[in-house]
């Protein structure tokens, strides 16, 4: 198993405040700033999509740089390849801008700058220790962990829960 980091949902603790959205549109616009940032243009956009479902489920999804990524095998500029950090990244000067990675994303979360007819997706903030989007959560339903630390996490919980018979 990899030591490489992912970002993982807690369902349950998302309240749809979109903190996660404005934290990482500002990370990706020129000046860094939520004051600034809404003057420039383009404006920035976000990579994270939150999603509200029936019974008031809301549901933060993102780019899971899937192992077998469909995009990576799809792209026929080589605009997207595989980082030093285990993220698939799209490289915006390669990109020609056919919707080919688009199509093929089983998660709909690459998105496509329209103004500049490039794809764009979660790039996992290469030049932060912890992502925007994980950073600003407030209550912490996004996790920035790797896959056998998270689910030691919730090993742990399940177990309290069923010691406390809190999950019946």
């Amino acid at each position: 198993m990899s030591n490489y980091k992912e970002i993982f949902v807690k369902t349950d603790k998302c309240t749809g405040c979109l903190t996660c959205k404005i934290a990482c549109a500002v990370e990706h616009s020129e000046t860094k700033s939520l004051f600034s940032a809404i003057r420039e243009s383009p404006r920035p956009v976000s990579r994270v999509y939150v999603e509200w479902l029936p019974g008031n489920a809301k549901v933060p999804v993102l780019c899971r740089h899937c192992e077998e990524a469909p995009c990576l095998n799809a792209c026929i500029s080589g605009a997207i390849s595989r980082s030093d950090t285990n993220a698939v990244i799209t490289d915006a000067g390669k990109c020609i801008g056919c919707w080919t990675c688009v199509m093929v994303c089983p998660y709909g979360v690459i998105g496509r700058d329209q103004t500049l007819a490039k794809a764009f997706r979660c790039d996992r903030c290469p030049d932060r220790e912890i992502p925007a989007c994980v950073g600003a959560c407030p209550t912490q339903a996004l996790v920035y962990e790797t896959v056998d630390g998270f689910s030691k996490t919730k090993r742990k919980t399940v177990s309290r829960e069923l010691l406390t018979r809190e999950g019946a």
